[in-house]
C-alpha cells in the first residue's frame, strides 16, 4: 500500500472527560498517518444521547488543539465525507441495514431479553458458550408473522458465518476466532436506532479506512466486523478490509486497567498542573512504543520520523506518574528562556496568583525565570516558587517556620543580617559568602545556616537557588523581612 493511502480514524464518544488512554489512541493514530504522508480523519461517535453531551464534545476539540493534534477531515475541516458525526448520518446506517436485511446478510430477531437470558442461563449450565443460538435465524415468513401479532419488537441480527475468521493484527500477528466464540450480534435496536457494531465499521467503509488501530479492549469485536466488511464489500458499500492493530492496556494501580474513575487518567488534570503537550505526549508514547533503547525524551517531529505500529508492543503498558512528570520537566528544560516564561503566564494571573495583580513585576520575573525553569517538574509549581518576588510579606507557612527556625535561630538571623548588610549585591557569590560566614561564626555549615535566611526571605524551607533570589528580590525587602523573623522569634 503507498503511503499517501493511509487513512486513519480517531473516533470518540463525547462523554465525561478526555482521558489519557484516549489521548495515547488518537496519538498512535495521528503519529502514524504523518509518518506515512497519509490522512487523520476525527470523527465523533455520538448515537447515544442519553450519554453523549456537547459539552464533552467540545472538551474533544479543545483538548486535541491544545495538543496539536491536527486532523485533515473532521469538524471543523470537513472534507469528502461529511457529515463526521454518527447523529447526522443516521439514513446512511438505515440505508446500509436495509441492504443487508435484503441480502440475507441480517435478519430480524424477535427474542425477549427474558427469553434470551434463560437461553444464555442453560447454556452456561450445561457448560456450551452463551452467546445468541441463532434462535430467530431461519424463522419463516408465518413465524414471523406470528411474533409481530403478538406485538413483539424485533432487533437487526448480523448473520455470522459458520468458519473460522483469521487476520493478522499489526501488533499482535495472526489470530483465528471459531464460530463459537462470535454468535451472530446485534447490529439494530428494536427502536430502529443503530448500533456501534454497525455504524463503527460502515462509517469506515465508506470514509475509506486503510487501518483501525485501537484499544485492546475491542480486540473481540474485530471477527464480527471483518465479517460484515466482506458483506459491505459484496454489496458494494466498502471498497476493502482496514489492516486492524490493536493497542495495549494501559495499566494504573494494582495491575488494573486504568479507567475513567481513575484520577490520574483525567486529561484536564495535567493540563490544570502545567503539563506541556510536548512533554505529556511524549510520556503517553511511551505507554506501549519505544523511540530507542537509549532515549526516552524526544521531539513529536523526531517520534513522527520513527513511529511505525509494527514496533508497538503487545504487552500491558504502565502508567507511571514520577516518570511522566520526570520527562515533563525534561521538556520544560529544552524551552528557550522566552518560550518558558510565556509558558508560564497562566500561573501567574488569577486564580493561581496568591498576590494582588499590582504586585506582579515584568523585569523580578524575567530575572527569576532562568534559575525557575531548571527547576519546575511541571508549569503549575512556579507560583509557589515566585510568590516571594511579588507579595508584601512571604507566606506564612508554618511548618516550613517550625522546621527552619531552631533554637539558637534568632542570633544567627542577627549576625547573617549584619554580614548582608556590608555584602555585595549585584554578586549571588558574595552574598552566599556572607551567610556561610554568619553560619561560620555560629559553628553552622551553609545547609544549616542557609534555612532560617530562606524561610525569612520566601516564606518557604525549599524553592529556587537562595542567592539568586536574594539578589533578585533586593537588598532593602531581603534585610526588612530577616528583620520580621526577629520580631517574631523574640516577640
Amino acid at each position: 500500500m503507498a503511503n499517501a493511502a493511509v487513512r486513519v480514524r480517531f473516533c470518540p464518544s463525547p462523554t465525561g472527560n478526555p482521558h489519557v488512554g484516549l489521548v495515547r489512541t488518537a496519538l498512535f493514530n495521528w503519529a502514524f498517518a504523518r509518518h506515512h504522508q497519509g490522512t487523520m480523519v476525527f470523527r465523533i461517535e455520538d448515537t447515544d444521547a442519553a450519554r453523549d453531551s456537547e459539552e464533552s464534545y467540545e472538551q474533544l476539540l479543545d483538548s486535541l488543539r491544545w495538543l496539536g493534534l491536527d486532523w485533515d477531515e473532521g469538524p471543523e475541516k470537513g472534507g469528502p465525507h461529511a457529515p463526521y458525526r454518527q447523529s447526522q448520518r443516521m439514513d446512511v446506517y438505515r440505508d446500509v441495514a436495509e441492504k443487508l436485511l435484503a441480502g440475507g446478510y441480517a435478519y430480524r430477531c424477535y427474542c425477549t431479553v427474558t427469553e434470551l437470558d434463560e437461553r444464555r442461563e442453560a447454556a452456561r449450565a450445561a457448560g456450551r458458550p452463551s452467546g445468541y443460538d441463532g434462535h430467530c435465524r431461519e424463522l419463516t415468513d408465518e413465524q414471523k408473522a406470528v411474533y409481530e401479532r403478538e406485538g413483539r419488537e424485533a432487533i437487526v441480527r448480523f448473520r455470522m458465518p459458520d468458519e473460522p475468521i483469521t487476520f493478522t493484527d499489526l501488533v499482535r500477528g495472526e489470530l483465528t476466532f471459531t464460530p463459537e466464540n462470535v454468535p451472530d450480534y446485534g447490529i439494530v435496536r428494536a427502536s430502529g436506532a443503530p448500533l456501534y457494531t454497525l455504524v463503527n465499521p460502515v462509517d469506515d467503509a465508506l470514509m475509506e479506512i486503510t487501518h483501525v488501530l485501537r484499544g485492546e479492549d475491542l480486540l473481540s469485536s474485530t471477527p464480527r466486523q471483518i465479517a460484515l466488511y466482506r458483506a459491505l464489500i459484496e454489496l458494494g458499500v466498502a471498497k476493502e478490509i482496514p489492516a486492524f492493530g490493536h493497542l495495549p492496556y494501559v495499566m494504573g494501580e494494582g495491575n488494573k486497567k486504568l479507567s475513567k474513575r481513575d484520577p490520574q487518567s483525567s486529561l484536564n488534570l495535567y493540563r490544570e498542573r502545567g503539563f506541556l503537550p510536548e512533554g505529556l505526549l511524549n510520556y503517553l508514547s511511551l505507554l506501549g512504543w519505544s523511540f530507542s533503547a537509549d532515549q526516552d525524551v524526544f521531539s513529536i517531529a523526531e517520534m513522527i520520523e520513527r513511529f511505525e505500529i509494527a514496533d508497538v508492543n503487545a504487552n500491558p503498558a504502565r502508567f507511571d506518574l514520577k516518570k511522566a512528570e520526570a520527562i515533563n520537566a525534561d521538556h520544560i528544560r529544552l524551552l528557550d528562556v522566552k518560550a518558558f516564561t510565556e509558558a508560564c503566564e497562566p500561573w501567574l494571573k488569577a486564580p493561581h496568583a496568591n498576590w494582588a495583580p499590582e504586585g506582579f513585576d515584568q523585569a523580578a520575573w524575567e530575572a527569576i525565570a532562568p534559575h525557575a525553569q531548571t527547576r519546575l517538574t511541571v508549569l503549575s509549581d512556579i507560583t509557589a516558587n515566585v510568590d516571594f518576588l511579588f507579595r508584601d510579606e512571604p507566606v506564612e507557612d508554618e511548618a516550613s517556620w517550625q522546621k527552619a527556625m531552631k533554637e539558637g535561630s534568632d542570633a544567627l538571623l542577627r549576625t547573617a543580617r549584619e554580614k548582608l548588610e556590608t555584602a555585595d549585591w549585584s554578586s549571588p557569590e558574595s552574598l552566599k559568602n556572607a551567610v556561610l560566614a554568619a553560619g561560620e561564626e555560629h559553628g553552622l555549615k551553609l545547609g544549616k545556616a542557609q534555612a532560617p535566611v530562606r524561610v525569612a526571605a520566601t516564606g518557604r524551607t525549599v524553592g529556587l537557588p537562595l542567592f539568586e533570589s536574594l539578589e533578585i528580590l533586593g537588598k532593602e525587602r531581603t534585610l526588612a523581612r530577616i528583620d520580621a523573623a526577629l520580631a517574631k522569634l523574640t516577640a
